[in-house]
């Protein structure tokens, strides 16, 4: 046991230093771990998006397909790439990106996202977490606290699910909010980019925001609330104004009919 209890400080200054090395930076500069590679990450995207259109059926109404496409193609023209696009049947409220280029939209998310403007805001939402390598960072946040977990255990005597619950609220959680947050930014300059106004970006958090319900508090969500999306984005909108004035100035102007 003593011999066992010596090697704890080398081992945990050897995780440590693992974790250091594995740092990146996303694209608004923040800090992040990766212990996992972008062929890995595109790996994971494919099979879940290969898993998911097993499981969901795709939208059959030509109209709604058209209308999507168009949004999300004239976002995914401005960060270059093949993108597959995928329209699902769903009176589920969501969209997502997955690494590896994968776009998937849920048709219930057209009932809140009003106009293509607001349609672009969610779609450039995802791309943005693709782009910062969001996925990445949380699979290896994930490892990490897994990892943190059976190391301090074996140190401190605690156990591995209150030191567990611990790792959640102050690592996963926090960084999840922080990725969300990161993305609304980005995606809101995507969107701008595209020739999408970014003044929609808030509106769609307004509407959002009619339909939430009981949400969590903020403290124990992965996502922030409505009204901290709302100011945020509000207050980023003198930034990316210039992007959408230079962009509707190049021809830029979206025509996506739904």
């Amino acid at each position: 046991m003593p011999r066992i209890r010596s090697l704890r400080p080398l081992l945990i200054s050897s995780v440590v230093a693992a974790l250091i090395v594995a740092c990146a930076t996303s694209p608004t500069g923040r800090r992040q771990l990766r212990l996992v590679s972008d062929a890995e990450m595109a790996q994971m995207g494919a099979a879940a998006f290969q898993e998911l259109k097993q499981k969901t059926p795709p939208t059959k109404n030509v109209k709604v397909n058209d209308y999507v496409q168009c949004v999300a193609r004239a976002i995914t023209r401005e960060v270059g790439g093949d993108w597959e696009i995928q329209v699902f049947e769903s009176k589920e409220v969501n969209a997502f990106a997955l690494p590896g280029g994968k776009i998937g939209v849920y048709t219930g998310l057209l009932k809140v996202a009003e106009n293509q403007h607001q349609l672009a805001a969610v779609i450039g939402h995802e791309v943005a977490h693709v782009l910062a390598g969001h996925s990445a960072a949380r699979v290896s946040n994930q490892m990490a606290a897994q990892l943190g977990v059976a190391v301090l255990a074996g140190a401190t005597g605690l156990s591995p699910e209150m030191i567990g619950m611990g790792a959640n609220l102050l690592l996963v959680l926090p960084n999840s909010r922080a990725d969300e947050t990161e993305s609304d930014i980005l995606g809101q300059q995507l969107m701008a980019r595209a020739g999408f106004d970014p003044a929609q970006a808030s509106q769609l958090w307004i509407n959002m925001a009619k339909g939430a319900g009981g949400a969590p508090p903020q403290m124990l969500s992965t996502h922030p609330s409505p009204d901290t999306r709302i100011r945020d984005l509000n207050d980023n909108l003198p930034r990316v104004r210039p992007l959408y004035e230079q962009a509707r100035a190049a021809g830029k102007r979206p025509n996506c009919a739904a």
